[in-house]
């Protein structure tokens, strides 16, 4: 019975075997030698994920091998996988790293800003920053179109004055750092509002057009701005400082990547406030998948033949 089944089963030629151990050897031998990935990572909100996809895209259309880490939460987790050597780059704003991360005050010259974050994180990190982008998604606060025609408010200075009168809607976070509402204080002063309503930063507008509030944090580049027509209160004293994106790379992923910066530079002038205000509603508003939008303004404005 053993016999019989032993005979029943298929004899492998001598060349056949041969093969199979040749070609095992030359796929093991192409794992090997399969060229690193560039390690893209993000922060965890809509217009981190886009960036994050347009970066990784724009490096695949270079030739690269690109390994996503996107949604990993706020800064500091995007900096521990930074040092940790889990991510090789990601997009951050200057203001952000000046402020939050370098612990400094805030300034609101874009080329100080922008030499003081690159020089610091040089220096401190071993990162650099690539060309930062024509947008500023800095801080803001918003109203509605109707909330503002009955009031008059267009500026900060009046909204300093008025704000006994008025219920503001903002996150945690903006309550407590030194360029939300503390530095609004010292810098205006006033600012002291009736009501503080601490919402979700997804929140903040429903809370507006739902007239729970009647001021609420905004950012530049929010696609809530334009689709509900609100209006952004002008920072007539120059409070906030700016937040032009760029991406943050590990000088170690430069050396091993030479064509990172080549591949992220020619994207930083084509992001303007608009076009990110635009992808970031076809995100939120329209419900598109990020990566969708990230490739078609990569095809559309990047790889644009008027260009």
């Amino acid at each position: 019975m053993i016999r019989k089944l032993m005979s029943s089963v298929p004899v492998m030629s001598r060349g056949s075997a041969l093969s199979v151990l040749t070609g095992m050897a030359l796929f093991a031998g192409s794992c090997a030698t399969r060229p690193p990935s560039v390690k893209v990572g993000s922060k965890d909100f809509t217009e981190e994920l886009v960036l994050g996809e347009l970066y990784a895209i724009a490096l695949e259309h270079a030739g690269y091998s690109v390994e996503r880490h996107l949604n990993l939460g706020a800064t500091p987790i995007a900096m521990e996988a930074m040092q940790r050597g889990d991510i090789d780059l990601y997009p951050e704003y200057t203001g952000t790293g000046l402020v939050v991360q370098l612990k400094r005050p805030p300034m609101s010259d874009p080329s100080k800003v922008f030499d003081a974050v690159k020089a610091a994180y040089e220096a401190q990190y071993a990162m650099t920053w690539l060309a930062p982008a024509r947008m500023n998604d800095s801080q803001a606060l918003a109203i509605t179109s109707a909330f503002a025609q009955k009031s008059g408010l267009r500026t900060l200075s009046q909204c300093a004055r008025l704000a006994p009168h008025l219920r503001l809607g903002a996150g945690v976070e903006f309550l407590q750092r030194p360029d939300g509402l503390p530095g609004l204080q010292r810098a205006y002063g006033g600012f002291h509002f009736a009501d503080v309503k601490v919402t979700a930063l997804g929140l903040k507008y429903k809370a507006l057009l739902a007239g729970q509030v009647d001021v609420a944090l905004a950012f530049a580049t929010d696609g809530e701005i334009d689709a509900d027509k609100l209006v952004v209160l002008a920072d007539d004293r120059k409070f906030f400082p700016p937040y032009q994106v760029a991406p943050v790379v590990r000088l170690d992923a430069l050396k091993r990547f030479p064509n990172i910066a080549p591949a992220l530079d020619p994207i930083a002038p084509l992001l303007t406030d608009p076009a990110m205000r635009r992808m970031n509603w076809r995100v939120d508003g329209n419900g598109e998948d990020p990566a969708d939008v990230a490739r078609d303004f990569f095809m559309r404005v990047v790889l644009s033949p008027s260009r």
